[in-house]
C-alpha cells in the first residue's frame, strides 16, 4: 500500500515508522504528513500523542472519540502549499481533500523533545 502522505513510498517504509514509534519526524512538515497519514490509516492515538498540550482540544472530554470518528472519513489527497521551518517553531500550509470537502489550513508546530501540532488557522 502506498503511503497516504503523498511521498510515493510504501506505507510500511514511510509513515508507519512514525506511527509505530520506530522513528521521529525530523521536522514539522514530516510530522504534518505523518499526522495526515494517521488520520487516513485510523491511528487516533498518534494524533493525540503528537498534539501539543497548548491545543484547545486537550480540554475536550470527547476529543478521542471525535478523532476516531474523523478517521472514518475518506482521505483522498494531501497538498502542501508552503513550509516555513524554524528551530523550535514551524508552519505548514496545506489542503487536505477529505470526503467531499477541502480543509485549507495553516498549522503551527512547536518543538519540545519532538515536533508537535499546536494550532491551526482554517481558511
Amino acid at each position: 500500500m502506498i503511503c497516504p502522505c503523498g511521498s510515493g513510498e510504501k506505507y510500511k517504509k514511510c509513515c508507519e515508522l512514525f506511527h509505530k514509534n520506530k522513528k521521529k519526524p525530523k521536522n514539522a512538515l514530516i510530522l504534518m504528513k505523518s499526522r495526515y497519514s494517521a488520520y487516513a490509516m485510523n491511528k487516533p492515538k498518534y494524533i493525540i500523542k503528537t498534539t501539543h498540550k497548548n491545543n484547545f482540544e486537550w480540554n475536550n472530554p470527547n476529543w478521542e472519540d471525535e478523532v476516531k470518528l474523523f478517521c472514518q472519513s475518506e482521505f483522498k489527497k494531501l497538498e502542501i502549499i508552503s513550509f516555513i521551518d524554524g528551530k523550535n517553531e514551524a508552519f505548514v500550509e496545506f489542503k487536505a481533500y477529505i470526503d467531499d470537502f477541502i480543509i485549507h489550513e495553516k498549522s503551527r508546530f512547536l518543538k519540545e523533545d519532538i515536533w508537535l501540532y499546536e494550532s491551526g488557522i482554517i481558511f
